[in-house]
């Protein structure tokens, strides 16, 4: 079994319950559209990852989905905030004594295997990992073991939480990988072809 685990989490998609900010410039039937797409290219970048994969899913686990049990393991996320719910998620795979625990978001169309594959190497010499958002988030965070502090008293959903999570590793080396785009809003959506309808 591999040392390494990397999380997925996912909100269930369903119509009017996902990528809300996006929909209120396109609706929620092609921002349902837009947030399936980004699923698929977060379950392709993944398959390829070498490691133990573990997609956690908001409200309930699905069968039969993109996220095909000969590849991944399927969870269930458990806490109040996205904060707990990560937490728990890292508890649960050090738990089982994978020393190397990575989380990405699944909104991200640049994501690709070499920047997670990365974040694993580095972790080989740091004791932490993160991949900064443009938004003032981020999209990836791996640890070698449980720091608490990254996952409390931070405002979910802004532009200070990657600033906050750094903090949290003084006492600890912590990489900081290149900074990517998610999409959250129409405009994120600008760079790339595949959406040039929508403009």
């Amino acid at each position: 079994m591999s040392d390494k685990a990397l999380i997925i989490f996912t909100r269930n998609p369903e119509l009017g319950k996902c990528k809300t900010r996006l929909a209120k410039s396109i609706g929620d039937a092609e921002a349902l559209k837009v947030y399936k797409h980004l699923l698929q290219h977060t379950a392709n970048v993944a398959k390829e990852v070498d490691a133990e994969r573990f997609v956690f899913y908001s409200e309930n686990i699905q069968q039969n989905d993109i996220w095909e049990d000969s590849f991944f393991n399927k969870e269930l996320q458990q806490g109040n905030d996205l904060g707990e719910r990560m937490k728990n998620a890292f508890e649960a795979l050090f738990s089982k004594n994978f020393n190397k625990v990575i989380i990405v978001g699944s909104d991200l169309l640049d994501l690709d295997k070499n920047i997670v594959e990365n974040a694993y190497q580095k972790l080989e010499e740091n004791d932490a990992v993160i991949g900064p958002a443009e938004d003032g988030g981020y999209y990836l965070l791996g640890m070698k073991s449980l720091n608490i502090n990254a996952f409390i008293n931070k405002d979910w959903g802004t532009e200070t939480v990657f600033r906050n999570t750094k903090k949290d590793f003084f006492n600890e080396s912590l990489y900081v990988l290149e900074t990517l785009n998610d999409i959250d809003y129409l405009e994120d959506l600008k760079p790339y072809k595949k959406f040039n309808y929508l403009f």
